[in-house]
């Protein structure tokens, strides 16, 4: 059946089977719950997806900015990323973010989009009695983005920074949109270890009582080997504390051999997730490093859905 805002009864199940996060009231109304974003939930690039979320501490790329500014300050001069993900039932997540280092300063920006394709407008039948619906012959695009921009400052080990970013969603005819700010700190001692702790998604009034997920994150991320060397191994450890849920611990290893600039690296996280979502706890991933290049492949089970998500990325720090 067709709702005002041209919502079809299929189109509503799949929105809320994504993660339970948004929902959309009889009235037609843009709502949510107290998570009123997918967007800023997912993780915020493809390495960060194949350790199981975390990114709070994983510092050196630009796609850090997305679970915390301060994770871009430590890039040399340039980081360019983006990825794309087939995501549930036929939507499609990607991003790209990019970020700039002068002196003591770094900039970045970044965005995402969760694009539910397209659905045909359905309307009740009137030669049923509305017990049917007829397509009109329209249809409709669902879907989320969000913009954001970082700056950040540096002094020795520890640096400081804030992003400012927009969320939009649009359902049919109705849009709901919001302003919000995250501020993170990150302490990063050479190649050997990394400690950051952010607060996400400070404001964020969506309207009609949804807000943005408020998030606090803290993580340690160690090098047990010289990363310019021949072997990797990384180990992360985050918390992440969000509104009106319960605390989420996640735990991910990276691993592999390169030699020449050229190698493997594999990727496992492991994360306690809230009962809401029927994602799976465990994340894998790897990449391929071509020199200054990065490929990055992460993949999550769904199960009530069925089979998963893949996300495929590229990363790029000259």
């Amino acid at each position: 059946m067709r709702r005002p805002d041209g919502l079809t009864a299929r189109r509503s199940v799949v929105l809320l089977a994504l993660i339970a996060l948004l929902a959309v009231r009889p009235s037609g109304r843009l709502a949510a719950q107290t998570e009123g974003s997918i967007l800023t939930v997912l993780p915020g690039s493809t390495r960060s997806a194949g350790l199981g979320g975390a990114g709070a501490a994983l510092v050196g790329d630009a796609g850090a900015m997305f679970a915390n500014p301060a994770g871009i300050a430590t890039i040399r001069h340039l980081s360019l990323e983006g990825s794309y993900e087939p995501y549930l039932a036929g939507s499609a997540v990607s991003s790209a973010a990019l970020a700039l280092r002068v002196r003591r300063w770094t900039w970045g920006f970044g965005a995402q989009a969760l694009d539910y394709g397209s659905e045909p407008e359905i309307v009740p039948d009137p030669a049923t009695g509305g017990r049917r619906g007829m397509p009109t012959g329209a249809s409709f695009h669902p879907y989320e983005a969000l913009a954001t921009t970082s700056l950040v400052y540096r002094r020795g080990f520890a640096a400081m920074g804030f992003t400012a970013k927009y969320n939009r969603q649009q359902i049919g005819s109705d849009v709901s949109d919001a302003w919000a700010g995250d501020i993170g700190v990150a302490i990063a001692v050479f190649d050997i270890m990394a400690v950051g702790v952010s607060v996400q998604n400070l404001g964020g009034d969506l309207g009609n009582g949804a807000l943005l997920p408020r998030r606090t994150r803290a993580g340690l991320t160690l090098n047990y080997i010289d990363p310019q060397g021949t072997f990797r191994l990384l180990t992360t450890l985050e918390a992440q504390w969000t509104r009106d849920r319960s605390a989420v611990l996640i735990q991910g290893i990276e691993g592999g051999i390169v030699t020449g600039g050229v190698g493997l690296v594999a990727r496992v996280g492991y994360a306690t997730r809230a009962t809401v979502t029927d994602a799976s706890r465990l994340t894998f991933g790897g990449g391929i490093v071509l020199g200054r290049l990065g490929m990055d492949y992460a993949f999550q089970a769904y199960d009530a859905l069925g089979g998963g998500t893949h996300r495929v990325g590229l990363r790029w720090t000259p």
